[in-house]
Formats: structure tokens, sequence, C-alpha cells
């Protein structure tokens, strides 16, 4: 998708977010690694970013960074997710267009079609395509799609086959991609999803006071919720409130009136 959208004199930024080991700490960061063609093109910018055991296909200031290169004047910010499981889903929150990038003799297509990833997709890619299977996942993606109920006038996410090794199909990928922000813009959908991109941001933003505030004197209190003089939501307010307090009395916490 790089090198299709820099053939159109585009300028590209990735943001790869690889998987935080719970045990080291560590990330690969392979994504970058992998990419080591485009360094030399001062038109296309790559930032890998590890999740930190940030949930959902993100890392915790992915949206911030999104924001950070759209304003540098980037044309197209590309999103890869962690994409390990059914719930990698926040990315439909914060992106103009969600793609589920499927291979085939992937396993069992009932289960995959149980994934909340495959509610959220604008449009289903088939890579590898030159595989044994790949008509026969496109056929049961679409089939399912027919299961759905939508409006008349809904997005019906289209089924591209690709082959990244060779580029096939990546043409027919940015046209539907923009066929889908042409759909977005005729019905007001970009400043629905900008509220959404707003709320993520938000949720983000409690998540990390929350993780922050935990750690203050969690160790001294657990004790007391094992032995049952205080309840885990007793001890999680008084934590939040601590944390606020603090906060507050460093001026971390910025006030504003309306």
């Amino acid at each position: 998708m790089v090198e299709a959208y820099r053939a159109h004199g585009l300028r590209v930024a990735v943001i790869a977010v690889d998987p935080t080991s719970p045990y080291s700490g560590g990330a690969i960061l392979g994504d970058r690694i992998r990419m080591t063609r485009w360094h030399g093109d001062s038109e296309v910018f790559v930032r890998s970013m590890a999740t930190r055991g940030q949930l959902g296909g993100l890392a915790a200031a992915t949206l911030r960074i999104a924001a950070l290169l759209d304003a540098a004047g980037y044309d197209r910010v590309l999103i890869e997710t962690v994409g390990v499981g059914q719930s990698e889903v926040d990315v439909a929150a914060v992106a103009d267009s969600t793609v589920l990038v499927m291979t085939p003799a992937g396993g069992d297509a009932v289960q995959a079609f149980k994934a909340g990833v495959m509610e959220v997709a604008d449009l289903f890619v088939i890579n590898k395509a030159d595989l044994p299977g790949a008509e026969r996942l496109q056929r049961d993606v679409r089939a399912v799609q027919a299961l759905a109920e939508t409006d008349a006038d809904a997005w019906t996410a289209p089924v591209v086959q690709t082959r990244a090794s060779d580029g096939t199909g990546v043409q027919e990928v940015l046209s539907a991609l923009d066929q889908h922000a042409d759909w977005l813009a005729a019905r007001g959908g970009h400043a629905r999803i900008r509220r959404g991109r707003v709320r993520a941001e938000l949720a983000a933003a409690v998540r990390r006071h929350a993780a922050m505030a935990l750690q203050l004197g969690t160790e001294a209190r657990l004790h007391d919720i094992a032995e049952g003089r205080a309840t885990a939501e007793e001890v999680a307010a008084e934590l939040l409130r601590a944390w606020s307090a603090r906060a507050d009395a460093s001026g971390d916490t910025v006030r504003s009136e309306t």
C-alpha cells in the first residue's frame, strides 16, 4: 500500500503496533524491520509502537501520534494493529476506514466469523490469494454478509483478493478505500468518526490515570482486601481519590471553565 500511494505522489505515515511481552516488557517491533526499503524515502515515515499492556490492538499513544502525523501533512496515515485476537477492534473507533486482512487456510472459518473484527471491517482483504482456499474464503465472507440485517443505504464491505508479494490487487484495495471515503463524506460520517476519536482518546486518558492511581499504596491495601476488611471497589475509589488529589497538588490537572 505504501508503494502504491507513493506512486501517486502521496506522503505516507505508518504506525505499526506490536505486542509487549508481559514478562520482559520488551517488544520486537518487527514491522519496522520489514520496511527497511522505505528508510531512504523522506516522504515515508514509519513509527513502531509497543502496546505496553494496552488492550484492543493499539498502543495508548496511537491516537495522539496519528493526529500529529496528520497535522504534519501526511496524506495517508496507516495504522497496523497487533491483530492477535478477536477483540482488537479499537482501531474502528479511530480510523476513517478499517481493513481486515485475512489469509486462506487460517483455520476454522466459522470460528473466525465469530470474531468482533468481522463486524467492524469496512473492507475485507484476502491476502496470499494464490494459496488454495482463497475463493472459498471469499464466498464464506460474502455468505456471512448476506445474513446480516442492514439498511438499504448501509455500506457493504467489499471483498478484495491480493498478493502482497507482487502487488496484485493493491490498486483495488486503494480504490475501495476511496469509495468508502466518498460514502462517508456524502453522509457526514467523518464528523461521527471524529467524535469517536475524541471519545477513544478520553477513554485512553482515563485508563492511563487509573493505572497510575493503582501504583499508589496498592501493596499496603492488598492484605486488607484479602482479609475482607475492604472491598476491591472501595480501595479502587480510595486510590483514585488519592491520585486526583496528588495530581491537583502538582498541577498535572488542567481545569477549564465554560
